[in-house]
């Protein structure tokens, strides 16, 4: 790999005063300010003459303009509850890759994704007065393009980096045409000022040494899961809850675990909050919640299905629709940011007492990730990197919106467990081929 270039992109035009403080969310401010990655790949189209240099040159441009509209990520952060929007720009890296973008795509392991993200950024914790957003594109010698972003997560969630760069897509594919739908800033503000707010701790990542490994599940499989849900009588289940469901069941079987062995899924506050907030609302708007176990043998995948909706729809019930109590927000935040961390055990160093090992959820399916069309196409795979916090999944959609691709992280001695496992490989193929 060559470095080619690195600079900072600023907005186009400068920020209004009255835009210049911007206040975080409640959620936002306990958020650590870890960087959340994603990365896209563009094959070389054979009838495509427009060199790698002319797209590199109209990235920056609608980049530029796109940072008007999303003036915060050009910030810098003041403190942990706000933000200076002085425009001094996000990071912006050019690499050139000397081989074709096949033969990453053919066998995407970590080692082959980790130098195509900005600096190493992945997951870390950023540094003071360091860049919101940091972007690098890497240019293969085929002519295919990989982009990859990431975003603060103190910034905003999964949902508020595919809207961003879906509206860079369009920036840059319609350089002259009005965005019709805004980021919505104000959600945090409009429900309770910062200022009133006590500020309590930021709630750290535990990072251990995992590795990641990418597990796919076709659509004709997820199918086939669904039904053995419908047939025990539990009506509808999606996707995700019925993916969801076998990995847990899955980890818990594998490494010997605790059937109780607790499980916090994430989920998308926006359209649960009272009322409503847009779906283009900027920051975290995502909690997790637990799914109670107390089971003492083997949980079923329609109990796991039924247990994740009693989770959620308690959760929402009980503390989603009190978030306009302000006194209720100031309770529960002292008692997140006060939770013990989590407890460093794995089966593999600990099977005998079989003690519990918090598995943790977050689905990004649903989200517009094949939708960012630059000018040239939609991606042919939308990916992210391993996260360092250990079993610890983050699901995603594949191309086709069928089918369900799983990150999984765990110690490296659990996941060589895991992954062969014959029960999860009847239904899921480890690390194929995208190519």
């Amino acid at each position: 790999m060559e470095l080619i270039s690195k600079e900072l992109i600023k907005p186009s035009t400068p920020t209004p005063t009255h835009h210049k403080i911007h206040t975080l969310s409640f959620i936002d401010h306990i958020v650590a300010p870890n960087y959340v990655p994603v990365i896209y790949f563009y094959p070389n189209k054979a009838s495509e003459y427009d060199h790698q240099g002319s797209k590199i040159s109209n990235l920056k441009k609608s980049l530029s303009k796109v940072l008007s509209i999303y003036y915060p990520f050009a910030g810098r952060f003041r403190d942990q509850v706000s933000i200076d929007c002085n425009d001094q720009g996000v990071s912006f890296l050019v690499t050139r890759i000397k081989t074709n973008l096949s033969e990453i795509l053919h066998n995407p392991t970590e080692t082959e994704l980790n130098p195509l993200f900005p600096d190493e950024l992945p997951w870390r914790d950023m540094e003071s007065n360091a860049t919101i957003v940091a972007i690098q594109i890497n240019c293969f010698t085929c002519g295919g393009i990989a982009i990859s972003v990431c975003l603060s997560h103190k910034m905003g969630d999964a949902s508020t980096l595919f809207n961003f760069i879906n509206d860079w897509a369009t920036m840059n594919q319609n350089p002259n045409e009005e965005k019709t739908e805004l980021p919505f800033f104000d959600a945090g503000d409009s429900l309770f000022p910062q200022r009133d707010l006590p500020v309590f701790p930021q709630v750290l990542f535990v990072k251990q040494n995992t590795i990641c490994k990418r597990f796919v599940f076709e659509g004709s499989k997820i199918e086939s899961l669904k039904a053995i849900v419908t047939s025990q009588k539990v009506e509808n289940p999606t996707r995700v809850e019925v993916v969801m469901a076998l990995i847990y069941k899955r980890v818990v079987s594998a490494l010997g675990l605790d059937n109780n062995t607790p499980l916090r899924i994430a989920a998308n506050l926006r359209k649960r909050m009272v009322p409503p907030l847009p779906e283009k609302s900027v920051g975290n708007w995502v909690l997790s919640f637990p799914v109670s176990g107390e089971k003492t043998g083997e949980t079923e995948l329609h109990e796991l299905v039924s247990k994740t909706r009693e989770g959620l729809s308690e959760f929402c019930d009980k503390t989603v629709k009190n978030f306009g109590d302000f006194s209720f927000v100031c309770e529960f935040l002292k008692k997140v940011t006060s939770l013990p961390k989590p407890k460093e055990v794995t089966a593999s160093n600990d099977c005998n007492n079989k003690k519990p090992s918090l598995i943790f959820f977050a689905s990004w399916c649903r989200l517009p990730a094949y939708e960012v069309d630059f000018g040239w196409g939609k991606p042919i795979w939308v990916t992210s990197i391993g996260s360092p916090v250990r079993n610890s999944v983050v699901l995603m959609d594949t191309k086709n919106g069928n089918g369900i691709e799983a990150l999984v992280n765990m110690e490296e001695q659990d996941l060589g467990i895991f992954e062969r496992d014959v029960e999860l490989l009847q239904y899921a193929s480890l690390n194929p081929s995208v190519w």
